[in-house]
Formats: C-alpha cells, sequence, structure tokens
C-alpha cells in the first residue's frame, strides 16, 4: 500500500522521536542506506560481516530477521506491523518509512505488550513455535512450497503498489496426468516451482494460484524489466528435468502486466487474458507491449493489450451502436452487444473494465430497465456507470431511469460533440471516485489491520487450546464470506452491503472464543459427552458474548455487536431447538445463521479427537437431510449453489 509520504528536516525528526518515546518502549531510527546494505548481505550470503546497521542485533540475533519489516517499508515506501519476541517479552514493531532531509530513513516504534497479555512466560517459546509453524502450514503450498490461494486471497490481491504481475500456467499438464499418473504431474509442479524460485528474488512473491497456474509479483520493474524476467523463467522451465523422466519437456504459457495504481487483483485479470493469448501458441510469454517465443524472439503485439478505456454499447440497431461507435472509438475501445441478456454477459466477462455503459431503453427481450435492475442486484452499479440512450424522452421514463441508477440520459438525434464530452466526463468523474475510494480503503485497511491480527491471535489462541490444527477458525471466515456474497446476490432481504460482508467474516474467528471458559477435559474428551458435561460445553455460547460484554469502551463498535450475536446465538436453529436462548427463524441474527452454517459445515468434513472427517459430499448431504439442526432455507440454497466452489476451496488449503 502507498502512503502519503512524510517528509522532514533531521532536527524536526529529533523533535519527533522525542515525542514518540513518551508513547513508545523503544524508538530507533535507521537510515535507508544501512538497512539496504545488511540486506545485500544476506542475499549475498555475508551474514555476519560487521556493518554500522545491524538492527537484528537488538533482537539477539546472529542474522537478518527472516520477516524484517524495515526492509519492506523501505522499498513500499510505507509503514508495517508485526509481533516480535524477546526473551520474555512480547513487542509491537511498527516500521515507518520517512524522508529526512532528502534521504530515505525507517523509524522503528516498539510498544512492549503488558506482561501476560496472552499467554504466561513458558506459553510465549510455545506460541511462537506454534505460530511459525503454523503460518508456514497456513500460507504455503504443501507441495511446491510457493504461497497458497490463501496468502494470495488474505495479502497479495489487495496490494496497491507498482509490480509486474504475471500469470504463469504449465502447458499441456492435464496430458502429464493422464499419461504419467498425478505423482508425475505434482513432480512436475514441484520441478517448475523450483526453477521459477531460481530466477526470482527475495522481494518477489510466487503464489500457486490453482492446479496448474502460479501467479508470480515482481515489485518495482518496469515492462524491459518484466519481460527479460519472464524470458528467464520460460528459459529456466523449457530446460529443467523431471526427477526419473529426463525425457519429458515442461514448457509454460505466461501473461504479463505491470501494475500501477491498481490492485494486484486486476493486474491478474489483465494478465489472465495474455495468458490465454500465449496458450493459442505455448511456450511463450505475452505482455502488453511485446511477445517473446521459445527461441527468446521479441515482436510488437498486433493490438497493444494496454487497453482504451472500454465502453459498452447495448443497443439492438447496428447502425445506431455504428454511430456511436465512429463517435468514441478514437478515444475508446467499443464492445458491442445487441440485446439485454448479451450486455450482461459482456458484464459478466470484462466486470470493472468496462468503463461506461451506454444503454438503449428499447431492447428485444430483457430492456433497458431490466439490465439496470439487475446491475443494481449485482451491485456493478456502483462501480460502472450507465447513460441511458433512447428517442422516448417522456418525464416518467426519464425519472424511472434515474432512480434505477442511470448517471445521465440521453435522447436521439444526437449531437456527436455533446455525447462525446458527456461520456468523457462521466468516465473521468468515475475514475477520479475510484481514487478516492480507494485512499480511504487504504487507511481504513491499515487501522483495521492491527484489529484482524489480534482477533486472530485471540481465536487461534482459543483453537490451540481446543487442540485443533488452526485451521478451523480460517475455513469458517472463508465460508462465511462466499455464503454472505451468495445471499446478496440472491436477496435483499438482510440489507447486507460488502463492508458488512468483510465485518461479519472477520468477526466469525470469535465464535468459539467463550470455548477459553470451559474444561480442557470436555474440549477435548475424544468420546460421547455425557449430559453434564454437554450442559457444560453449550456454556461457551454465553462465556463468549460475556467476554464481549465486558469491553464496555467498545460497545457501541459494530464489530463488537456482530461478534456478540455471533458468539451468543450461533448454536441456534431455524426451528427454535437450538441454544441458549431457543431463537427461531429470523428472530437469530443473519450473521449467526451464516456462521452456523459455515460452523457445522466444516466441524463435519474435519477430523476432531471425537470423529473422523467426513467427505464434502456425505457433510452436505448431512446438511440438507436435516440430520444437523434446521437452517435458513435460504442459506441451503446458497450453500447447495456454491458446493463446487466450497469442495475446491477446501482442497487448496488442505
Amino acid at each position: 500500500m502507498i502512503m502519503e509520504q512524510e517528509k522532514m528536516t533531521m532536527q524536526e525528526a529529533e523533535k519527533k522521536i522525542d515525542t514518540y518515546k513518551e508513547i513508545f518502549s523503544v524508538v530507533r531510527l535507521l537510515k535507508g542506506e544501512e538497512i539496504e546494505e545488511t540486506q545485500k548481505q544476506k542475499t549475498d550470503g555475508m551474514e555476519g560481516v560487521d556493518t554500522s546497521c545491524q538492527c537484528y542485533s537488538f533482537w539477539k540475533k546472529q542474522h537478518l530477521c527472516d520477516n524484517c519489516i524495515s526492509i519492506k517499508a523501505l522499498h513500499e515506501k510505507t509503514q508495517k506491523t508485526k509481533l516480535e519476541f524477546l526473551d520474555n517479552e512480547v513487542f509491537e514493531v511498527i516500521a515507518k518509512y520517512m524522508e529526512i532531509d532528502g534521504e530515505p530513513y525507517v523509524m522503528e516504534l516498539l510498544n512492549r505488550m503488558e506482561e501476560e497479555t496472552f499467554v504466561d512466560s513458558i506459553g510465549r517459546e510455545k506460541l511462537v513455535e506454534k505460530l511459525t509453524v503454523y503460518n508456514n502450514k497456513l500460507y504455503k503450498d504443501a507441495l511446491t512450497g510457493a504461497y497458497n490461494r490463501l496468502y494470495y486471497e488474505e495479502d497479495v490481491k489487495k496490494r496497491m503498489q507498482t509490480s509486474g504481475v504475471a500469470l504463469i500456467d504449465v502447458d499441456d499438464f492435464k496430458l502429464y496426468n493422464d499419461t504419467y499418473g498425478h505423482l508425475t504431474g505434482d513432480m512436475a509442479l514441484v520441478t517448475v516451482a523450483n526453477a521459477i524460485k531460481k530466477c526470482i528474488r527475495k522481494t518477489d512473491i510466487l503464489v500457486r494460484y490453482g492446479g496448474d497456474e502460479f501467479i508470480l509479483v515482481l515489485p518495482d520493474v518496469n515492462e524491459d524489466i518484466l519481460i527479460r524476467k519472464l524470458q528467464r523463467v520460460q528459459h529456466a522451465i523449457q530446460h529443467a528435468s523431471v526427477p526419473g523422466y529426463s525425457k519429458l519437456q515442461l514448457s509454460v504459457s505466461i501473461g504479463g502486466v505491470v501494475s500501477c495504481n491498481e490492485s494486484i487483483e486486476s493486474a491478474v485479470s489483465r494478465a489472465d487474458k495474455l495468458m490465454y493469448q500465449a496458450k493459442t501458441e505455448k511456450n511463450m510469454v505475452v505482455t502488453e507491449e511485446n511477445k517473446v517465443n521459445h527461441e527468446g524472439e521479441i515482436s510488437p503485439l498486433e493490438q497493444k493489450n494496454r487497453m482504451k478505456p472500454q465502453i459498452l454499447i447495448i443497443d439492438d440497431s447496428e447502425i445506431n451502436r455504428d454511430l456511436l461507435a465512429q463517435m468514441l472509438e478514437k478515444e475508446y475501445q467499443i464492445l458491442h452487444a445487441e440485446d439485454g441478456e448479451h450486455g450482461i454477459q459482456m458484464l459478466e466477462q470484462h466486470g470493472r473494465e468496462i468503463a461506461l455503459v451506454l444503454l438503449d431503453i428499447i431492447l428485444p427481450g430483457m430492456d433497458g430497465f431490466e439490465v439496470l435492475s439487475y446491475m443494481n442486484r449485482r451491485q456493478w452499479i456502483e462501480d460502472i456507470p450507465v447513460i441511458m440512450i433512447s428517442s422516448e424522452h417522456t418525464e416518467t421514463e426519464i425519472r424511472h431511469a434515474y432512480e434505477l441508477g442511470s448517471v445521465d440520459y440521453i435522447n436521439r438525434p444526437y449531437d456527436a460533440k455533446i455525447v462525446y464530452q458527456r461520456v468523457t466526463n462521466t468516465i473521468k468523474l468515475y475514475a477520479k471516485q475510484r481514487r478516492l475510494i480507494s485512499l480511504i480503503k487504504d487507511q481504513i485497511n491499515e487501522k483495521e489491520k492491527n484489529n484482524q491480527m489480534m482477533i486472530r491471535i485471540l481465536s487461534q489462541i482459543v483453537e490451540f487450546r481446543n487442540g485443533e490444527s488452526g485451521s478451523h477458525v480460517l475455513h469458517i471466515n472463508k465460508l462465511t464470506e462466499m455464503l454472505l456474497d451468495r445471499l446478496i446476490q440472491k436477496t435483499d432481504q438482510y440489507q447486507l452491503d460488502g463492508q458488512m460482508v468483510a465485518m461479519i467474516a472477520t468477526a466469525s474467528s470469535l465464535h468459539d472464543i467463550g470455548k477459553i471458559g470451559v474444561d480442557e477435559k470436555i474440549l477435548n474428551k475424544p468420546g460421547k459427552l455425557t449430559k453434564e458435561e454437554f450442559e457444560i460445553m453449550k456454556t461457551h455460547t454465553i462465556i463468549g458474548a460475556a467476554i464481549l460484554d465486558h469491553l464496555e469502551n467498545y460497545q457501541d463498535e459494530p464489530m463488537v455487536k456482530v461478534a456478540h450475536e455471533i458468539c451468543r446465538w450461533h448454536h441456534e436453529r431455524f426451528d427454535g431447538k437450538g441454544y441458549p436462548d431457543g431463537l427461531k427463524a429470523d428472530e437469530i441474527p443473519i450473521s449467526a445463521q451464516v456462521v452456523s452454517v459455515a460452523d457445522v459445515y466444516d466441524a463435519l468434513v474435519s477430523e476432531r479427537v471425537y470423529k473422523k472427517a467426513f467427505s464434502h459430499e456425505k457433510a452436505l448431504q448431512m446438511i440438507l437431510d436435516g440430520e444437523c439442526g434446521q437452517f435458513n432455507p435460504i442459506l441451503i440454497d446458497c450453500l447447495k449453489e456454491i458446493s463446487e466452489e466450497i469442495k475446491t476451496g477446501y482442497n487448496e488449503q488442505s
């Protein structure tokens, strides 16, 4: 994330340091060049060489920290936060980039957390060890050692930084599996991943995105560097050998883009289209400026894929579409749709790449108003402006168009210059709005990051105590989000938006926090609980709610309210036969209803001390048959509709 950089004189910096010393336990100012030199020595295998920086010495280590946030803050010109352990003390560490007298510096702010904040001194060592192992298991693909899809979803995709972004797909991978077996296919993937790792820097990020697809993020590269890097990767894979199968020829198709002032997720979408271009010939690298074949030959693309802003024209008259295209094609890329259904398909395909829609009212089948209504239900209208076009200009139709979210209304016949200007003004306005929203989101995300981290730590402590692997909380979080996203598409009954979905998903991590007050012998009992033991187990809902009730200064915070709903009522049932309060139907907050479904599903497909794991299909059938209690029928429909997506997600995380 790019933040506004602090610039000051050394005198001003010294005053700021004095101020910070009143707040933080330790304040250190590190010169950028010294941090870089220390990092270079680590990269070159020269650890132990004396330097003037050696910031790691504070932590009583003989080497640079693997998770050094100062180097990240320096490279990304931003602020980073982490937890660090020293002896029996826990420190919150903030690394903040700034420029002093025109030179880059990083200010480290260390806040010693109160003793016994999380666990006792003996437990800290265990916690550090478990969290380290857990993070590796959580975010690393077990087969290839690259980062996994979860790490991409939780960390990478929302980043806003100048980076090269590439999507890498193994050519003919299905053929390897079908011909040589899945074990050989796995070895081929390992070989590809290892070849890529040899070509990239420590600051680069390699993610196994799907079965045979990898995402590569290369910070601070331009188009020329990107094409050379990807060519090197292509060459390395082509000459790599799969152990035991020396004659097996590997190749990849790569699509690459340079991302600037956009999310990594958006860049991946662009790279994906280029990757499919590459797959038409295979063993090819395609960027927005060049194609590189397996012999390293570079040629200009016939059409640059760094597209002009896209405008979608939905009109059943080819003459009208062509007329509008002639007005706008000099500055914009024009997409055509002859009816409402085709227009929806184009929106599904291109998404936010479409900068504006010109929509005729009178269309065969689905008319313009129905298209607008559909865009509203899918919340596209918030990001994609629509200008209605019609020969009719009654007050009723114009009012209806604006009520449904149209930003403008143009009558036929029209003046070409006026149409062009109104289109251009709208696109510029929305582009500015997106930039402002992005800046605000960055500020909010920075504030929420620490909250999410603390919630995650607390929830993991409960999971460790409960004898779980730690994945339960993450599964609940993701499944809750997936169910809510589908629920929004099906109905507006619960008045949910993206912000509320994110809040409920985050709060779901605390659903079992009350188990901290339940005896471990009951929590981890391998057999069936007695009636008395089950009654004790049920109290975790009340305990969890009570813990949140004691946060007196935060009772008005929406996150606390949602977390309270989930903690107390995620074991209620739609027919009123749940606990602790016997609520039924929509007396149960929708937050608790969704987490309840997610919790039951994950419990069924996960191994526990008292049972083996059920298959995805068996678990789904048990829920549908009512063997696990009654749930909201709408949520059951949502669960069925995203069944395959859930199955795929669990396989990727396992």
